[in-house]
């Protein structure tokens, strides 16, 4: 299997890559059949699902607010149904650590002292050939104990005692995602089947041995019957391995803006294998300006960084979510703390840790039953919050803030946001979604600027501003109006500061970054084009189709 160089078929499944040391250990002939059979089940449903997603984003486009579902409002209103108890390792959450899953990440991840870990396939992984296999196979090392390694320096990186480390929960790729170095029928299988498919099949008997299960995040969902296809692949992953239904674990990331309309639905439609939902806020603000950009001054959001949890929009997205999680038995996760502590600046280092503090102690607050943060020295801060909140109780499930009223219409309030929009703003938009870009051609999807840890999440948001503003017309601060033409200068004068390397990928990554904030049309996640563009083997054009379908 190693030896092959263009393509290589087995059990219909068309590899194109070229093949990454130990990936037969991965990729065995019985692992690829059961992933033919979860894409060949779905494959129709998903290209159904996706075209979905494109009449919605129209609907919106032209007028359409979202609104709470007419025809599921009897789910809504049935108080009697709740999802399944909490799994072995999943009672207690009140800190998760997330992070890609190369091999010195996931060492630190285990040994950080967090009660979960969110082995991230998605946005904080460049989802290069080398790094979807090496992820898997640092998984199963990390199971089996044979992970550890010494550095060319000397350090050691060597994972604690089993009883010590954090429930292990995988994020798969979004169902927008092609594999395009996997194939059946000429057509590459969905990402996300991919990453949950190889970790399934090599992983869920060994994690029920240790007494835990196969536990995954489900990102990018954007309404209740993405939940149910999702659902509808768990049912058939464990009747192919003959593994009880309801043992794997889902806890849905909330980060579109249509989802946070049916979150109770989407629950209702993984009820057996639901664990809870997570306010996955950065993506989330992204979705809003995706899906809100042409309609007009209402829609504006300021600076990403006024952009808080204490604006109205968002302090009504985490309330309703808390209260439709505990209302039915699901866990509620908060947003992530992306302070990356600067151990050279005491006076910035005790600000960002004063912030994580306040965030952390309004969710423990509002009722979440954990957070997550990005660095392992965070990490003690969320568990002190939680802690001092929860005490001897392993979550908040009892706390069913009933005092929180649905409001659709809150959710969307996106007027009442306080703030301005600057000139620094619109440069730090510029600066960091280049050099994030930078970093993910280099196959590094998470990145520290500014001593903030970004992934995919901050890149969406920064160029999608920038659109917006531009299609808006909007006004700065000091009254100048953004267009077009500045902006193009503004980006000339950014990208010369850059410091530049050997090796660098800028000249890339401004392409990219120009094309998906400064042309007319909107491709809808830059990872698409970028993808198709740098980290395939075919290195060719996205698709009018592919650009379009998320």
């Amino acid at each position: 299997m190693n030896s092959f160089t263009d393509s290589f078929t087995i059990n219909g499944i068309t590899l194109t890559a070229q093949p990454i040391c130990r990936q037969d250990e991965v990729l065995t002939p019985d692992a690829l059949s059961f992933i033919a059979k979860l894409h060949r089940a779905t494959a129709d449903r998903r290209q159904e699902l996706l075209q979905a997603r494109r009449a919605r984003r129209a609907d919106i486009a032209a007028g359409a607010d979202p609104r709470f579902l007419r025809d599921t409002e009897h789910i809504r209103n049935d108080p009697s149904w709740r999802v399944a108890p909490p799994a072995p390792g999943l009672e207690d959450r009140r800190v998760e650590i997330t992070g890609p899953v190369d091999k010195k990440m996931t060492i630190n991840a285990l040994n950080s002292g967090a009660k979960v870990w969110l082995a991230d396939m998605e946005d904080s992984s460049t989802p290069t050939w080398r790094n979807v296999i090496k992820g898997q196979l640092n998984l199963t090392d990390a199971l089996e104990r044979r992970i550890d390694f010494t550095t060319e320096e000397g350090k050691e990186y060597k994972l604690r005692p089993a009883g010590d480390l954090p429930t292990i929960v995988v994020r798969p790729r979004g169902w927008h995602l092609p594999e395009k170095h996997m194939l059946i029928d000429g057509q590459p299988i969905a990402g996300g089947i991919v990453d949950f498919g190889l970790f399934f099949f090599h992983n869920a008997r060994r994690l029920l041995a240790q007494g835990k299960g196969p536990y995954f995040y489900l990102p990018k969902i954007e309404n209740h019957l993405e939940a149910r296809l999702w659902n509808d692949i768990f049912i058939l992953a464990q009747d192919l391995l003959g593994i009880p239904q309801g043992t794997i674990r889902a806890t849905v990331l909330i980060e579109t803006i249509t989802a946070a309309f049916e979150m109770e639905e989407i629950l209702y439609e993984l009820r057996d294998h639901a664990a809870g939902l997570n306010a996955g806020r950065w993506d989330y603000i992204f979705s809003l300006i995706k899906n809100f950009r042409t309609r007009g001054p209402r829609f504006v959001l300021p600076d990403r960084g006024q952009v808080t949890m204490t604006q109205p929009f968002m302090r009504a997205y985490t309330e309703q979510l808390v209260r439709a999680c505990h209302k039915r038995g699901a866990m509620a996760i908060g947003g992530m703390a992306a302070a990356v502590p600067n151990r050279k600046d005491p006076e910035a280092n005790a600000n960002a840790l004063e912030k994580v503090r306040a965030d952390k102690t309004r969710e423990a607050t509002d009722g979440f039953d954990g957070s997550w943060v990005a660095h392992p020295d965070l990490v003690p801060i969320c568990r002190e919050v939680f802690d001092g909140v929860l005490g001897d109780k392993p979550n908040q499930l009892n706390r069913l803030r009933e005092d929180v009223i649905p409001d659709d219409r809150a959710l969307i309030n996106v007027a009442a946001t306080n703030g301005t929009i600057t000139e620094q703003g619109i440069r730090n938009n510029i600066e960091v979604g280049i050099r994030y870009i930078e970093s993910w051609l280099r196959g590094n999807g998470a990145v520290a600027i500014h001593n903030l840890m970004e992934d995919a999440a901050t890149a969406e948001i920064s160029r999608s501003q920038l659109w917006q503003w531009i299609y808006a017309r909007a006004i700065t601060d000091h009254g100048e109006i953004i267009s077009h033409e500045w902006v193009e200068e503004l980006l000339d004068q950014e990208f010369t500061r850059l410091e530049r390397f050997d090796g660098d990928r800028f000249e890339d990554a401004r392409d990219i970054f120009e094309e998906v904030t400064l042309a007319t049309e909107f491709p809808s996640f830059l990872t698409l084009p970028a993808y198709a563009r740098y980290l395939t083997e075919a290195r060719e054009k996205a698709t009018v189709e592919e650009l379009a379908a998320a």
